[in-house]
């Protein structure tokens, strides 16, 4: 069985539903556990015993919280126990254009730095709606292609976590039935 730890920092809430987006899209591929932990909750162990991990932060000043930051630079010398493992990011900000693609790309960063295989997304979730570097969000999710664009990076987790780490070919994201393209 597969494990997706969905992994955030949000400060006032935003972040923290996408989070639970994210994890509710990650649930859709059967055969896959599924842990959603904010950084004060979460441990080294946490992130040694996942397959895949979906990171999230707020933007702040255009990038990655500090407290995200601090997480991975204190809790995880060791990462050995890590390279190798899928990720992928997600970022709200205060308003469209505050920098949340940036935050994203800085999470993959991070995440590539200890080894993660990392990726973002091709299709869409709506007309001219997608997360190509993450799911980025200006507040909280509130319209459907917004919560969509959460659970489709989730989804997309899980399916490259199924693929590559338990063998299920069949759960290749180019044999998904949902659209891809609007």
């Amino acid at each position: 069985m597969g494990r997706v730890l969905i992994l955030y920092y949000s400060k006032d809430g935003n972040t923290r539903k996408m989070a639970e987006y994210v994890a509710e899209g990650a649930a859709e591929i059967t055969g896959i556990d599924v842990v959603l932990k904010s950084i004060s909750e979460a441990t080294r162990e946490d992130v040694y015993w996942c397959d895949g991990i979906a990171l999230g932060s707020p933007t702040h000043l255009g990038t990655v919280a500090a407290d995200m930051k601090k997480f991975w630079e204190d809790l995880l010398p060791d990462w050995q126990k890590i390279d190798g493992k899928i990720g992928c990011a997600f970022s709200s900000e205060g308003g469209w254009g505050g920098g949340a693609e940036l935050t994203c790309q800085t999470l993959l960063t991070i995440m590539m730095n200890f080894g993660f295989l990392v990726f973002g997304l091709t299709d869409y979730s709506a007309r001219q709606f997608t997360a190509h570097y993450g799911a980025t969000l200006a507040g909280e999710p509130r319209s459907e292609r917004e919560i969509e664009s959460c659970r489709r990076i989730g989804r997309r987790l899980s399916e490259w976590v199924a693929v590559y780490f338990d063998g299920r070919h069949e759960a290749h994201p180019l044999k998904a039935t949902y659209i891809r393209e609007f």
